[in-house]
C-alpha cells in the first residue's frame, strides 16, 4: 500500500490495513530463528529448534492462534530473502466431529483405501505444497522433495490421471502422471 493511499485512508478515519509480521531467519545449519511483531516465537517447552522442514507447520501455528493472514519475511543465510503473505487454511486443519455410535449397532471396520504416492522435486526445504486436484497439503522435506499420499480414488478423479503439486512459496510447480 502506498503512503498516498495510507493518507487517503487516515483523512477517511479508517486506519491503515496491519497484518502480524513474521520474520524468520534461517542460520547456516538450517534452523529457523522466528518473531511474530518483534517478539521471539519459540518451540515448544522441550522441544527442538525450528527447522526449515518445520516451516510449514510453523506457519499453521502461527496462523491458527492469530486466526487472520500474515506477512511473512524469510531471511536466508546466504543473504536472499522474500516475502509473502500466508493465510490461515481451516479447510485443512478442521476434522469434522465424530458421530456418536447407538451401542446396539454393530460398527464394521471399513476397508483400507488404497493409496497412491506422488512425487517430485525441486521445491523449496519445508514450503507448504498443494496437490491439485487440491484435496491435500503436504510439506517439503528437508531436501525439498515433496510427497503426498492420495487414496485412489482421489487419483482417479483425474480424467486425464495428472496432479499437481505447488510451492506456495517457491511457486514451483510439477505434473505428475499416473504410470
Amino acid at each position: 500500500m502506498s503512503r498516498r493511499e495510507i493518507r487517503a485512508q487516515q483523512q477517511q478515519g479508517r486506519p491503515p490495513v496491519a497484518l502480524p509480521l513474521v520474520v524468520v531467519t534461517v542460520e547456516t545449519g538450517g534452523t529457523l530463528i522466528v518473531t511474530v511483531d518483534g517478539a521471539p516465537f519459540a518451540p515448544e517447552a522441550f522441544a527442538p529448534a525450528w527447522r526449515r522442514s518445520d516451516f510449514g507447520r510453523l506457519m499453521d501455528c502461527i496462523t491458527d492462534q492469530r486466526r487472520t493472514p500474515v506477512r511473512v519475511e524469510v531471511h536466508e543465510s546466504d543473504g536472499t530473502s522474500f516475502t509473502d503473505i500466508i493465510t490461515p487454511s481451516p479447510s485443512r486443519r478442521s476434522r469434522p466431529e465424530p458421530e456418536t455410535a447407538n451401542t446396539e449397532t454393530v460398527l464394521e471396520t471399513p476397508a483400507a483405501p488404497q493409496l497412491v504416492e506422488v512425487a517430485a522435486e525441486g521445491f523449496i526445504p519445508g514450503e507448504d505444497i498443494g496437490v491439485a486436484i487440491i484435496v491435500a497439503h503436504t510439506d517439503a522435506s528437508h531436501t525439498g522433495r515433496a510427497r503426498a499420499l492420495l487414496e485412489a480414488a482421489q487419483f482417479d478423479a483425474s480424467p486425464i490421471g495428472e496432479v499437481v503439486l505447488i510451492g506456495r512459496v517457491s511457486g514451483n510447480y510439477e505434473i505428475v502422471r499416473r504410470s
